[in-house]
């Protein structure tokens, strides 16, 4: 049985702790977060406020780091020194240069380390990749990728907000559709990209260039209450894969299909019916109980991302 303890219980542990809470091979025995009224919600766990006191007091197997982006170098690093290996959210961090550090601490300890790059396990993207790589529809054209959504006025301490502390839309936000494109693409040509920023929003476009296809990006934080949203339209020679909600794939010569989560195979296509949090959190428990590398995240490929980042 895998002992995990989790810090920062925020957003994001929210689709964390219940992934862990489906294994039967794994037990949340602890949680650390500095808000005493963040933790007190879920019974049964013993409770820190404080990471390194956590550190020393429990015996772990897992460290799960959802801190604010800021923090996860370091508590990543003091957590793998005691021989535990650790899942940290993305990004791992605004500096290239912790990424080797980072992977460097895991090598030297035995420990796993991966970031929690989530669109990678999600499955509707899963099955782009498979696509794309299959050749199933021919070759990629065109793709537009959205992540839209309202400022995070919740954040604690306004952290998310602060560029020092989060790297605002591109680190925050945009950085997941980059880096999918850099798993499933490679690295792009060439990046024209633009901003309208101000204190109260953030928003970006870019536009990768692949040589062969390029593919427009748009991530927002609006001053505005607009509702989140996410998706894709990647253009194929035969086909158009869209994500708005449901995956669908409009075929040349007027099929539609239609791909639903835990359908099945549908015209060679198939998304499980399991969510992307506990897909990778799965993904690295077994990694962990394998003795195994966490090959789906590669350092190379975090670097890569970090410095098309650092570079618009």
């Amino acid at each position: 049985m895998l002992k995990v303890g989790l810090c920062g219980v925020g957003g994001i542990s929210g689709a964390h702790i219940p992934a862990w809470e489906a294994m039967e091979d794994a037990e949340l025995v602890a949680l650390c977060d500095v808000r005493p009224g963040q933790i007190e919600k879920y019974p049964g766990k013993r409770h820190y406020t404080d990471v390194d006191e956590m550190l020393r007091q429990e015996e772990l197997d897992i460290l799960d780091i959802c801190l604010p982006t800021y923090l996860h170098a370091e508590v990543a690093v003091r957590a793998m020194e005691r021989g535990i290996h650790v899942l940290c959210e993305k990004p791992i961090s605004l500096r290239r240069e912790d990424v080797a550090r980072l992977y460097g601490t895991a090598r030297r300890m035995n420990v796993r380390f991966m970031v929690a790059q989530v669109l990678r396990f999600w499955p509707e993207y899963v099955a782009l990749r498979e696509i794309h790589d299959s050749g199933r529809y021919g070759r990629l054209l065109s793709g537009t990728m959205t992540r839209l959504g309202q400022r995070p006025r919740w954040s604690w301490d306004g952290w998310m907000m602060d560029e020092a502390r989060s790297g605002l839309v591109p680190f925050d936000l945009h950085i997941h559709d980059l880096d999918f494109m850099v798993y499933a693409f490679g690295r792009p040509k060439d990046v024209d990209s633009f901003r309208a920023r101000r204190p109260e929003q953030d928003a970006f476009t870019a536009v990768y260039d692949y040589g062969d296809f390029y593919i427009n990006t748009e991530a927002t934080w609006y001053a505005a209450p607009y509702p989140f949203t996410a998706g894709f339209r990647f253009q194929f020679e035969r086909a158009l894969a869209v994500l708005d909600g449901t995956l669908r794939i409009y075929e040349v010569g007027g099929g539609v299909r239609t791909v639903e989560a835990g359908s099945g195979e549908t015209g060679g296509i198939s998304l499980p019916g399991t969510n992307a949090y506990a897909n990778e959190i799965r993904y690295f428990a077994d990694c962990v109980k394998a003795g195994r590398d966490c090959d789906i995240v590669k350092p190379e490929e975090l670097e890569t991302v970090i410095d098309i980042l650092r570079g618009i």
